[in-house]
């Protein structure tokens, strides 16, 4: 007997206010489905977030930073964290489906579960596999979320695939990154790999997440902003801070970071209110005033975080969606 392979709508209320009948998911949701974890923010405490289709083609990333949450989410799993691509007929199935329903236009996030350049190095990598998927469309694109710099297919592809896809690099400043990044690409080798695909026609954007108060933190976010914009200069910028899911902390291999935090919210334990926004605006004002850049959303942050910023979070345009 074949999977119900349906496209599941449902009206959802946006952060706007307004409602549109969007795609729940397709088939059992194991390939797509959205990402509504997170309610229209009512309390000043409350997460914004917006609900956006997640890409689950693959679990895992080969990298260990400390405070990755898919320490939590895959706790559960006998392979853990451990990189596990799903069945490219199944993910092809489950595409197919969703690109013959004639929703309106999506930007599916590849990288909520998995680092998108993970499976970069197989006979079939996939980002080949994915473009050739979405190549007879002009309505949808992929977001691939990474801080790899395993680029070679991205770049020879490129004449396709930039069309298609949608990078996202996860950069931090320095010294957090060689602290608590262990494994993966040192933030000089994700901004040159950031430029490269860049200069290839890529549409790239940056989250500088988590941001973390460590002692001259406004020197080293300061410095991080120059070396980007040296390089290339993202189509958006997607900042956060650190966080901690209950579940995150409990599986971290390292807690060392854990010190930073000490307000709760509805998404885990934060760092506190007056730094967080000290961090934002410093880094807000200092993209407005060097390069008069204002291309700029927050990620998973309160809604009194977002208004004392003076800035609408019901107009959010961030990482993870068009």
């Amino acid at each position: 007997m074949m999977d119900d392979m349906r496209v599941f709508k449902e009206e959802y209320r946006l952060l706007d206010g307004s409602k549109k009948r969007l795609v729940k998911k397709v088939g059992d949701g194991s390939i797509i489905i959205r990402f509504e974890k997170t309610p229209i923010p009512k309390k000043p405490k409350d997460v914004v977030c917006p609900h956006f289709l997640e890409l689950k083609w693959a679990t895992g990333c080969f990298y260990n930073c400390a405070w990755c949450y898919l320490q939590g989410t895959f706790r559960f799993l006998p392979y853990g964290k451990k990189p596990k691509v799903k069945s490219y007929t199944k993910i092809a199935r489950h595409v197919a489906e969703f690109l013959k329903d004639g929703s309106e236009p999506e930007l599916l996030n590849a990288g909520e579960l998995s680092d998108s350049l993970l499976a970069e190095d197989r006979k079939i990598p996939f980002s080949e596999f994915i473009t050739e998927l979405f190549s007879n469309q002009n309505k949808h694109k992929v977001l691939f979320v990474t801080k790899s710099d395993n680029i070679k297919n991205l770049l020879r592809i490129a004449d396709k695939a930039k069309n298609i896809i949608i990078l996202s690099w996860s950069i931090n400043a320095h010294k957090v990154a060689e602290r608590w990044e262990v494994g993966a690409p040192s933030v000089d080798k994700r901004i040159k790999a950031a430029k490269l695909c860049y200069d290839a026609g890529y549409t790239v954007r940056v989250r500088i997440d988590p941001m973390v108060p460590i002692r001259g933190w406004k020197r080293h976010y300061a410095n991080l902003i120059d070396e980007i914009f040296e390089n290339f200069e993202p189509e958006r910028i997607t900042l956060g801070s650190l966080r901690g899911l209950q579940t995150t902390i409990n599986n971290a291999w390292d807690k060392s970071w854990v010190e930073y935090l000490s307000e709760r919210t509805n998404w885990g334990k934060r760092i506190d209110f007056k730094t967080r926004f000290e961090m934002y605006k410093t880094v807000i004002d200092y993209l407005r005033e060097q390069y008069g850049y204002t291309n700029v959303a927050l990620c998973k942050e309160t809604r009194e975080i977002w208004e004392n910023l003076e800035m609408d979070w019901r107009k959010i345009k961030c990482n993870c969606i068009y």
